[in-house]
């Protein structure tokens, strides 16, 4: 006998990939079970052609069950089958039954997807009928869907496996604690929902790019902002009003972050006064504080202490590099100094701010020192 590979397919299951923002933010739709009136049709396959599923059940085939099936006189379901590989996707103890009761074929509904898409049809078909998945088949099999699919949101995964959006949550961090979803920088910047739409995970990181984009192309319309940015375009609106205010692109973020900083008045030679900036300079030490906030824990594992660093390493000048700037011609200096004192007197007024806090951090820590309990 042949395989019969010419009867009408089941339908196929497409992903298309979500990649990193702001270039798109393609809506990514979670998998779902075709209509019974697009699998209608069967083919016959030879029992001895099949192979066993990657199934997500732990113990693997439960043979109880099998003999109750093997037991039935009424005709089973058709199985379904990953044409590719042959491989049950759903229906692994049916198929066990008609091997246990002699039969040389059974009928098959074909799958033409990826081995990936075919374990999740089989974590959502056995979710919906037959022997049920026991806790621990539904919790690995939710880790298994967050390594292949990480931008897809907790209630996403939790649809497909049936657990709670919280249990994934959980799942989803321990993961991300043994390092299983790749290093931070390679986590995707958006998660997908069951509705199919894809939302940055961390607005503040979203409001930044704005802000940059806005730096470059101030005249860009609010579509344009929100695209390249990967943000709302109600979220694009409040950036530029925000900076046309001359606040922060962040809400709360107050007058800290303010675009109309008054640059310090230049002295009687016409050059901004330098008091200690090359001394500040050597007592200092970037790229070693840098790696001190990386590793702190508060920062390192908080969306936004990862975005605080990822914005510091960005604007951060390195030894060597303002030479790139110091070879301008000589007709835009004027220009490029105005823009360097703007910027430093931005850092002037959040080392200010900062300043003050830690100087409160301390006198807080004081107070509650053995000495005034």
């Amino acid at each position: 006998m042949t395989v019969d590979t010419a009867a009408a397919p089941f339908r196929a299951i497409t992903l298309p990939t979500l990649t990193a923002l702001p270039a798109a933010l393609t809506a990514l739709r979670p998998v779902t079970l075709p209509a019974p009136a697009a699998v209608l049709q069967t083919g016959c396959v030879p029992v001895h052609a099949l192979l066993d599923a990657e199934s997500p059940r732990l113990a693997g085939v439960d043979q109880d069950h099998v003999r109750l099936l093997a037991a039935l006189e009424t005709e089973l379901p058709p199985i379904v089958v990953h044409r590719a590989t042959l491989r049950v996707v759903d229906g692994m103890h049916r198929l066990h039954a008609a091997r246990l009761r002699g039969r040389e074929s059974i009928a098959v509904r074909w799958f033409d997807g990826t081995e990936r898409e075919a374990f999740l049809l089989a974590v959502e078909t056995n979710n919906r009928h037959g022997l049920p998945l026991t806790l621990s088949d539904r919790r690995e099999s939710a880790r298994r869907i967050l390594r292949a699919w990480p931008d897809w949101s907790d209630r996403a995964v939790a649809a497909k496996v049936g657990l709670s959006g919280k249990t994934v949550g959980v799942l989803r961090r321990t993961a991300a604690e043994q390092g299983e979803t790749g290093a931070p920088g390679e986590l995707p910047a958006a998660r997908v929902g069951c509705d199919g739409r894809a939302r940055p995970l961390n607005a503040t990181e979203g409001r930044l790019r704005a802000m940059d984009y806005l730096a470059v192309r101030p005249e860009a319309s609010l579509r344009e902002i929100a695209r390249s940015a990967g943000i709302s375009v109600e979220t694009a609106r409040d950036v530029r009003d925000r900076l046309g205010r001359g606040e922060g692109p962040l809400p709360g973020s107050g007058t800290g972050l303010r675009t109309g900083v008054r640059v310090p008045a230049p002295d009687a030679e016409g050059a901004a006064p330098r008091p200690g900036r090359a001394a500040d300079r050597a007592a200092v030490d970037l790229p070693l504080v840098l790696d001190s906030l990386k590793r702190d824990p508060t920062l390192k594992y908080s969306d936004e202490g990862r975005a605080m660093i990822r914005w510091l390493e960005a604007r951060m000048i390195r030894e060597g590099e303002s030479g790139v700037v110091l070879r301008a011609p000589d007709h835009q200096a004027p220009k490029i100094a105005a823009m360097a004192r703007a910027c430093a007197a931005h850092w002037d007024e959040i080392a200010t701010e900062l300043e003050h806090r830690g100087a409160g951090a301390s006198a807080g820590a004081h107070r509650t020192g053995p000495d005034h309990r």
